[in-house]
């Protein structure tokens, strides 16, 4: 019996600057044994049968699928900016305008790379998931970010813990794609510009042939990350933490190897790139301006195993990088740091992070700090310390239903148990936050439903001031 294939293109819109963007592609190979079967992912080791010499599907490292460029149009349909490369599947576009909105497409090999209508894995009339016509198609579109030296209010979205994976049909897969729709919906209006993960980034996907048991596996990727988000990735860039699940903490083994793959963190955050504004190997460590008012500080609070201290930040190399990008006054309204565990956490699993408490939150409030994002924890979290608000949202996938019990110690002020993603608005000297947790049949997303620790509803969004 002849095994039928299909290869699905993908785009990725990696990041975007106030003049330059960088543009990847990839795909990954589908086989079914006969016509009525299920399709499966082709994991790393099968892809030489299907394209020879192949050994990965996608990121930085993969081979590339032939001689590619990118163009970049402006609203009229002129060709204002282009890149070509025949040694990886990825390129920066420069010479772009600040605070522009673009049109972008990709040849390869002479040839439109993910024209035309994708198939998607999703669920099937004959009941369970597969791979099928999904009847949407690809919007090549960024916007640049406005100039360093200009303020601009900024839509984004913070997701944590999603990782779990949609291709099993299990009840996180299912939290994962209503999240996954949130964030469509999201990319729509208010037209977000950004999007931040807290973390755990992949798991390992249940039941997946190729998959190493630890979310290591292009298959687990596939499922995790690029298939759910797709239509959101090709238009926003996403900016990661790392998570105890990212690395060697929890798992069968480390993958930040694929993070840096997948993310292409070498060609944005090491310092030959960033310069000061990043510090990696070992870690994760970064930071990232939204013009003139907005910086985002990336923070790794993952174990540092190999290194002589307990955490990564708490490594003197990491710490005066931390030092530097939260200093005492001036600098933008909004520094904003971004981690996987939070410093202030009611559970019910995780509690406080003692070292975060003892090193990170003195710097935290010296350089003003209103707000910090984190995961962790399954749920969502809002604990009100010495001003600064520490907002949790672990449940872009995963789910923790029993209550938290450490409220007095964390100082939370609001709680739920519910799968959502976070939409942030930064408009001055305001920011709100509002915790969405599904698409309504009206199209509109709806807002998860916090409560006080005394069982009072929370009313939303929750507003924070820099002023």
């Amino acid at each position: 019996m002849r095994t039928e294939t299909h290869f699905e293109p993908f785009v990725h819109l990696v990041d975007v600057g106030p003049d330059r963007a960088l543009v990847a592609w990839g795909g990954f190979w589908f086989a079914r044994d006969d016509p009525g079967g299920r399709w499966r992912v082709l994991g790393d080791a099968d892809l030489h049968e299907v394209d020879p010499g192949r050994s990965a599907s996608i990121g930085a490292g993969s081979a590339p699928y032939g001689s590619a460029e990118v163009e970049v149009l402006d609203e009229a349909g002129t060709v204002v900016a282009r890149a070509g490369t025949d040694a990886a599947n990825h390129v920066w576009v420069e010479g772009l305008c600040p605070d522009t909105p673009y049109r972008y497409r990709i040849t390869v090999d002479g040839r439109p790379w993910a024209e035309g209508g994708r198939w998607d894995w999703g669920p099937v009339p004959r009941g369970g998931l597969d791979l099928r016509p999904g009847g949407r198609s690809y919007t090549l579109a960024f916007r640049t970010h406005p100039a360093p030296d200009r303020p601009a209010p900024l839509d984004l979205a913070v997701l944590g813990d999603f990782g779990v994976g949609i291709v099993a049909d299990t009840e996180c897969g299912r939290r994962q794609r209503r999240i996954a729709e949130v964030l469509d919906r999201v990319t729509d209006r208010p037209g977000i510009r950004l999007v931040l993960t807290v973390g755990d980034n992949v798991y390992a996907t249940p039941g997946q042939r190729g998959s190493e048991g630890s979310g290591g596996a292009d298959t687990d990727w596939y499922g995790s990350f690029y298939a759910p988000y797709r239509y959101a990735l090709a238009r926003v860039p996403v900016y990661p933490a790392v998570g105890n699940h990212d690395t060697a903490d929890q798992e069968s083994s480390d993958d930040r190897a694929q993070v840096r793959d997948n993310f292409h963190t070498d060609e944005r955050f090491t310092p030959e790139v960033a310069g000061p504004r990043a510090s990696v190997d070992p870690g994760l460590f970064y930071r990232l301006a939204y013009g003139s008012d907005v910086e985002f500080v990336c923070i790794d609070t993952s174990l540092s195993r190999d290194l002589p201290t307990e955490h990564f930040f708490e490594h003197p190399r990491h710490r005066r990088f931390l030092a530097d990008a939260l200093p005492e006054g001036g600098g933008p309204r909004w520094r904003i740091p971004f981690s996987h565990h939070p410093a202030y956490c009611a559970g019910p699993h995780h509690g406080n992070t003692p070292a975060m408490v003892e090193h990170l939150v003195p710097l935290f409030r010296r350089a003003g700090v209103r707000v910090a994002f984190a995961g962790h924890e399954h749920n969502f979290q809002v604990s009100r310390v010495d001003g600064v608000h520490h907002v949790v949202t672990g449940a872009g996938g995963q789910l923790r239903e029993d209550p938290p019990t450490g409220f007095a110690a964390a100082g939370t002020v609001a709680w739920a148990a519910q799968s959502h993603l976070l939409l942030a608005r930064i408009d001055g000297p305001e920011m709100t936050v509002t915790p969405l947790a599904a698409v309504g049949r009206d199209g509109e997303p709806e807002y998860l439903t916090p409560r006080s620790p005394d069982g009072r509803l929370v009313e939303l969004p929750l507003t924070v001031r820099a002023d």
